[in-house]
């Protein structure tokens, strides 16, 4: 090994700033092989590690938060960076009421949350478009015309309904000045039946508010809008007018 004295300064190479001094069996050409093979290994085992949970992930629900008769999930949909959103809760009511008051969008400006207007464009069999303009606090007003097709059948305890919808702003008024036309809204409701006068709900929503909102405060917002929805539709099915016959 050569001697140094305290006067000597060693200048150490960019290699052995980080891997340590070369072994003195390798060249310095050899070893800077052997580094770069090294960080490719790892680099694509980086990427793979990165990758996988995404894929595990995609079409997955996971549950995000539990309580107050609600159960929320969300999943990842590939391609976008907007979450999935499915809520579960029971209402006290029939399930003939709760799909009632679904399908009352003439009062939703009243109690729906953020719905500033909301009215039927067009009726063709089971199928219903509806235009709606939603005024949240977060951002500008949004808007969007969905087709929602509607369809039951029996079910231990009375009658399951499923509401599901989809964009049709095509069928719907012009875009106004001020208001962001929003072109995905995909969603259901599925009502079913779990004793007298009580419903399982299934509310599922991807949406995209577009804009400049990020996704992580969209995606947040959907959670905070779907809990609103449940405790708007507990409270107005107990009114009279939706009493089932």
């Amino acid at each position: 090994m050569p001697k140094f004295d305290r006067k000597t300064k060693l200048r150490p190479s960019s290699t052995s700033r980080y891997w340590g001094e070369l072994p003195p069996d390798l060249s310095s050409k050899v070893y800077r092989r052997i580094v770069a093979q090294f960080l490719l290994l790892l680099t694509g085992l980086h990427a793979l590690l990165a990758t996988e949970p995404l894929a595990r992930e995609a079409n997955t629900w996971t549950m995000t938060s539990s309580g107050t008769g609600l159960t929320l999930f969300s999943r990842v949909r590939a391609g976008s960076s907007s979450k999935e959103f499915k809520g579960i809760g029971q209402i006290e009511a029939s399930t003939k009421a709760v799909h009632q008051v679904l399908n009352d969008v003439d009062s939703y400006p009243v109690f729906m949350p953020f719905v500033k207007e909301c009215r039927i464009v067009k009726q063709e069999g089971d199928s219903t478009f509806t235009y709606q303009r939603l005024s949240p606090k977060l951002c500008s007003d949004r808007d969007y015309t969905l087709r929602i097709d509607q369809k039951s059948w029996p079910s231990e305890g009375g009658l399951a309904y499923l509401n599901r919808w989809q964009p049709a702003n095509e069928l719907g008024p012009p875009q106004r000045k001020g208001v962001l036309r929003v072109t995905l809204c995909e969603g259901s409701w599925l009502l079913e039946p779990v004793g007298d006068n009580r419903t399982r709900a299934t509310y599922t929503i991807f949406t995209d508010s577009g804009g400049r909102l990020p996704a992580f405060i969209a995606n947040a917002a959907s959670e905070i809008g779907i809990r609103k929805i449940f405790t708007a539709v507990r409270k107005q099915v107990t009114l009279p007018k939706y009493v089932a016959d």
